[in-house]
């Protein structure tokens, strides 16, 4: 299928699961990963959410109107938290609104979720082949990001504009990736010195 193929090579570079979402929205013009229902399924098998069985199983046998209704929470969802971290990373106050949706999605995530074991103590998990599974832990990885930071990390791209997490000893990191932003911004300086000494 061309979606989950597409899907398939989006980079996940974001350093949490919340701007890993964010980043589903791509270049100039923008380009949506996740245009419709399968996109949505798909990005959750690709970061790890869902299984294959089940990414197969809900992409073939969508539970409409369920489906619909899910890829619609899930673009304002991103939108939500598109304007909260990216205020955050200009320094700016995110919006009320946005903050208040995210507090009533985590309700909603934690009220669907169990604690099982994780590593060496417990963690949050929500069931295997729902919907919802997608995006409770979205909603859960986002506020725990404004929580317990590190805030102060959260950039934005200077090549492509995705969110990321400079976990960069020094917080000097400029690129989501050097191999793709970082590269093609050296590219561009090198032609342009380049059309200069030729001017």
């Amino acid at each position: 299928m061309e979606t989950t193929k597409q899907i398939a090579t989006l980079r996940v570079v974001g350093g949490n699961l919340a701007l890993d979402f964010v980043n589903t929205v791509d270049g100039e013009p923008a380009f949506d990963h996740l245009r419709d229902y399968a996109g949505l399924v798909a990005w959750g098998g690709h970061v790890g959410l869902l299984s294959e069985e089940s990414v197969l199983r809900l992409i073939r046998k969508p539970p409409v109107p369920d489906a619909e209704a899910a890829h619609g929470r899930a673009l304002a969802l991103r939108d939500d938290l598109r304007g909260i971290f990216g205020a955050i990373a200009l320094g700016e106050n995110p919006p009320e609104s946005s903050l208040e949706a995210l507090r009533k999605g985590e309700c909603e995530a934690l009220d669907q979720a169990t604690l099982a074991p994780k590593g060496d103590g417990y963690g949050w998990g929500w069931p295997d082949g729902e919907v919802g599974s997608v995006l409770w832990p979205v909603v859960h990885a986002a506020v725990e990001l404004l929580t317990s930071g590190p805030l102060h990390r959260v950039k934005t791209c200077a090549g492509c504009h995705w969110l990321f997490v400079d976990e960069s000893k020094n917080r000097s990191r400029r690129w989501c990736t050097m191999e793709v932003c970082g590269t093609n911004e050296k590219m561009r300086r090198y032609i342009a010195r380049r059309a200069a000494r030729r001017g």
